[in-house]
């Protein structure tokens, strides 16, 4: 009673648990704010357009190369639905990756997804006919009208497809050009290429494991303004043998690693000039520990070093 009597003769008092009361709301709200964010995957800017684009996307090499009757179709549709459900969108195929094409629109038809997901394939023969009836039946296998980007496979005649390429986008059946490759000895033409300014896009292999792009490929996207797709982004696996039982180290946590696969995508995707990874998964508890990689902090320039010397080291 004598506190309520204090309170109500005290108007000072009042004001101050009333502002107090405030603060405590907005650092709730301020807390929730933050929480939310980075809980929200990571988006670049595509450079030529400066629409954002998820930093983790999928890739279908392999994962994705299963029969309209396989068991394993399940569990691909509920990976595409979680890859939107978490924030991505990019599905990267080709004509080489088997029924990838054909199973990537059919999930997505079946989930009502199309318009969600950025949809990546290639064209990867010899002759301009035979490219566009390459690239007419992923139209049709995918089930879209239009390609959010078409890339030349491995440069297969690059200078051959470009025109047709350049004609689907003006004519807007294809909003983004690409180019790619697998593998380091295509580099160098991959920089001339870029440095063309002809391309929207280039993809290629780069990972803990391969790192030679680091020296002049990726500094000549980020000069050309060319987006980057980072492909094989745990080498083929051959990164995960070398960790094997080994605990991820202590300082992880403050770049929000939680697993090696984290670890090995927040370098790729610490690099100013990544706009995307692609790591390939049929699995969805994978495919939720590859987006917590686009999530939260990531390392700075020292502490990308530290990481590769602490791998170098095992």
């Amino acid at each position: 009673m004598l506190e309520t009597g204090f309170d109500a003769v005290n108007p000072a008092r009042r004001r101050l648990l009333s502002l107090a009361a405030g603060c405590a709301v907005l650092a709730a709200v301020k807390k929730k704010k933050a929480f939310a964010q980075s809980s929200a995957i990571l988006k670049r800017p595509i450079p030529r357009s400066g629409e954002p684009l998820p930093v983790v996307g999928v890739g279908t090499w392999r994962t994705f190369d299963v029969s309209a009757q396989a068991p394993e179709r399940a569990e691909l549709k509920e990976v595409l639905r979680l890859l939107v459900e978490g924030g991505g969108s990019v599905v990267d195929s080709s004509p080489m990756y088997g029924e990838a094409e054909r199973v990537v629109g059919d999930l997505a038809a079946e989930l009502r997804l199309r318009e969600k997901l950025f949809f990546a394939t290639k064209v990867w023969t010899r002759g301009r006919e035979s490219g566009i009836r390459q690239m007419e039946s992923s139209f049709r296998l995918m089930r879209t009208r239009r390609m959010d980007l078409m890339q030349v496979h491995n440069l297969e005649e690059v200078a051959v497809h470009a025109k047709t390429l350049r004609e689907w986008k003006d004519a807007g059946r294809i909003r983004y050009l690409g180019i790619t490759h697998y593998h380091s000895g295509a580099y160098g033409e991959l920089e001339r290429l870029v440095k063309s300014r002809e391309w929207d896009f280039a993809q290629f292999n780069y990972s803990m494991a391969e790192r030679e792009a680091e020296a002049r490929l990726l500094p000549a996207c980020a000069e050309a303004g060319v987006a980057v797709i980072a492909n094989r982004p745990f080498s083929q696996g051959v990164l995960f043998p070398r960790v094997k039982g080994k605990p991820l180290p202590p300082w992880a946590a403050e770049f929000d690693s939680a697993s090696w696969a984290q670890f090995f995508l927040k370098y790729i995707l610490s690099h100013p000039a990544v706009t995307c990874a692609i790591p390939g998964t049929s699995r969805v508890a994978h495919l939720r520990d590859n987006l917590g990689a686009g999530m939260g902090r990531l390392p700075d320039a020292r502490t990308r070093r530290r990481m590769v010397e602490y791998l170098e080291r095992m």
